[in-house]
C-alpha cells in the first residue's frame, strides 16, 4: 500500500534533525496551507543549495565558488585561524563582527566510538595550511562537550612543533545570567577562564 502526499511529505520531514512526528506533522499542514510561491519558493531554495553548495577548497567552509567569500577576502587577518567542528559554527562566530581572521572546518569532531578519527576529520589539510601559510594563532573553537574537548586536545598535541600559538575559547556564564542558576561545571570554567580588567 503506498503513502498518501501529505503522509509521504511528514515521512520526509521527520528525517530533518529535531523534527518528530507531531511536528513534521505541524509543519506539513502549515506547507499545505501557504500560498503556492511561498510553499515552491522553499522547495526552490531546497533544491538550489543541493545543486550548488559546496566545500570551500581551503576552510571547507560552505560556499557556491572554489574558495569562500572568508578566505578570498584580502582584509582578513591571515595570522589567525579559528578551528571549527561545522559550517553552521562560523556563521555563529561571524554574528559576534569580533573575530576577523580565517577559519578551519573539521566536519566533526573526534568520537571513536562512533568511528570519527583524525583521518575522517579535516585535521590533515589543517597542517597542511599551518606548513604553507604565515598563521601565528591557532584558535580552538570546537564545542565545550567531551567530543570537543578530545579534538581540541589532539589537534594541541599535533601542533606543538610548530612555532604558533594555539588557544581556546573561553567558556563560562551567558550575559544576563544568574550566577546562582550556574551548573558547577559552568561555573568552574568561568573561573578558569577570568581576564584582567
Amino acid at each position: 500500500m503506498t503513502r498518501g502526499i501529505v503522509e509521504n511529505l511528514i515521512a520526509e520531514l521527520t528525517k530533518l534533525p529535531g523534527i518528530g512526528r507531531k511536528t513534521a506533522q505541524r509543519l506539513a499542514f502549515f506547507i499545505l496551507s501557504m500560498p503556492e510561491e511561498d510553499a515552491k519558493g522553499i522547495s526552490r531554495a531546497i533544491n538550489e543549495v543541493k545543486d550548488k553548495a559546496r566545500f570551500c577548497s581551503e576552510c571547507f567552509n560552505i560556499t557556491e565558488a572554489e574558495i569562500c567569500s572568508i578566505c578570498s577576502n584580502n582584509s582578513r587577518d591571515r595570522r589567525k585561524l579559528c578551528v571549527v567542528e561545522e559550517p553552521s559554527n562560523i556563521l555563529v562566530i561571524e554574528r559576534t563582527g569580533s573575530y576577523k581572521g580565517l577559519y578551519h572546518v573539521l566536519l566533526g569532531a573526534l568520537s571513536p566510538i562512533d568511528s570519527m578519527t583524525p583521518d575522517k576529520l579535516k585535521i590533515n589539510e589543517l597542517m597542511k595550511r599551518i606548513k604553507k601559510d604565515e598563521i601565528k594563532e591557532i584558535i580552538l573553537a570546537t564545542n565545550p562537550n567531551t567530543k570537543g574537548e578530545m579534538t581540541a586536545q589532539y589537534i594541541r598535541e599535533l601542533l606543538k612543533p610548530f612555532d604558533v600559538k594555539v588557544t581556546r575559547i573561553a567558556y563560562g556564564l551567558p550575559m544576563g545570567g544568574d550566577i546562582e542558576f550556574a551548573d558547577e561545571v559552568t561555573l568552574g570554567k568561568a573561573l578558569e577562564g577570568r581576564r584582567e580588567i
